[in-house]
């Protein structure tokens, strides 16, 4: 009886066991590329007084990329990183760290809990990257950063050390396939209207098009948004003095709405296009 009474009241030690902090805490990271989900799961070792590059972290040798389990980098859709093509999947990502540059490297086999078992022939793309000098950063931390259009830029950062390459996600295939997919809907709000219409208009493609929807938007819900999208639209079929005459309609409903920003983009164009409406 006492045996069994003694394991249930350890019971509880072994529950709570893992209920602890993780010298090397769980991270992830999640950021739409044009519209490919990228995101990143790893674990974060902080430098602790440590020397890290050239020491704790040897240059020339191959680094699980962060700590306990190797870290991952999952792609929803096919992306570009660094220049080369990757498909859709789930990939570890090892470094071998360098002074002046990395090797960066996405693998196939997701199981690893380090290098060990690692296999050159499963890489999925590797390549080089340069290392930079940055502000200090106490715990490893990877990040996407510069996220614009379909494009992204991922960091690595630890200690005194930075270093990033691209990814670029074309979505253009993808978004054309959608806005027609909208456009044939039976009911269509402004805000789908306008935003197709900025999409298009900011690419350069379909822009007729984007010019009667921009059109449609600001009928159905006149804006300083909404027309400053139409004065870019009605610039990029040619009718600049049209333009002028909208971008000057949206500067004043932004400025009794105390939005510097729309203030500011409008006056932009303004000059910009007053030279080619004459």
């Amino acid at each position: 009886m006492r045996s069994i009474f003694a394991i249930a009241l350890a019971l509880p030690l072994f529950s709570t066991a893992q209920d602890l902090p993780q010298p090397s805490p769980k991270g992830k990271v999640e950021q739409v590329v044009g519209l490919t989900k990228v995101k990143v799961e790893y674990s974060r070792p902080s430098a602790k007084g440590r020397k890290i590059f050239g020491d704790l972290v040897p240059f020339g040798e191959l680094w699980r990329t962060g700590a306990n389990m190797c870290s991952t980098v999952e792609l929803s859709g096919p992306a570009m990183v660094a220049g080369k093509p990757v498909v859709k999947g789930k990939y570890s990502l090892f470094t071998i760290p360098g002074e002046k540059e990395w090797t960066i490297i996405l693998n196939t086999d997701t199981t690893l809990g380090g290098t060990d078992g690692y296999d050159q022939a499963k890489d999925a793309v590797r390549f080089t990257a340069p290392s930079v000098a940055a502000e200090w950063t106490e715990t490893f931390t990877i990040d996407l950063d510069e996220v614009k259009d379909d494009k992204a830029r991922v960091d690595l950062r630890w200690e005194n050390t930075r270093t990033s390459f691209g990814i670029y996600a074309d979505a253009s295939e993808q978004a054309l396939a959608n806005i027609k997919e909208a456009m044939a809907k039976t009911e269509i709000k402004a805000g789908t209207y306008g935003r197709c219409a900025r999409y298009c208009v900011d690419k350069g493609v379909m822009l007729p098009e984007a010019l009667a929807w921009a059109e449609k938007s600001v009928s159905m819900e006149k804006k300083y948004w909404t027309l400053h999208t139409l004065a870019l639209c009605q610039a990029a079929n040619g009718k600049y003095k049209e333009a002028v005459a909208t971008a000057n309609e949206s500067m004043a409903l932004a400025q009794a709405e105390n939005d510097a920003s729309y203030v500011g983009m409008n006056k932009t164009r303004i000059e910009e296009w007053g030279t080619k409406a004459r």
